[in-house]
């Protein structure tokens, strides 16, 4: 396994880099710790940050979400802690959640996990 943190590495975009490439959608958002990987939360439909740490062995994430700082521990399956990381710290402000907009299904709650 890499070094599970890496506090330079920059977020992979704004969104969950595999629902903007299928034209999918997302609740909320989550940063891998080890290499800035933004996907979506177990609550969405794809849970790509899930699948990513599982994937890549990187097991460390924190929200990507405004106003949330904390961190999670997928091997482990409990909360974590991590030092600050590379801005930026959360999604654009102007950008909704679910997100983003004009693919979100009128019915989305029928969709969460």
């Amino acid at each position: 396994m890499t070094d599970p943190i890496d506090p330079d590495a920059l977020p992979s975009g704004t969104g969950c880099r595999e629902c903007d490439a299928a034209g999918g959608w997302w609740f909320h958002l989550r940063r891998c710790a080890a290499c800035g990987h933004v996907g979506c939360c177990d609550s969405s439909p794809s849970r790509h940050a899930r699948g990513h740490a599982a994937s890549s062995g990187h097991p460390l994430i924190t929200s990507f979400e405004p106003g949330e700082d904390w961190w999670w521990d997928y091997t482990a399956q409990a909360y974590a802690r991590g030092p600050a990381l590379a801005d930026p710290q959360h999604r654009p402000l102007d950008q909704p959640a679910p997100g983003p907009a004009g693919r979100v299904p009128a019915d989305w709650q029928r969709h969460l996990h």
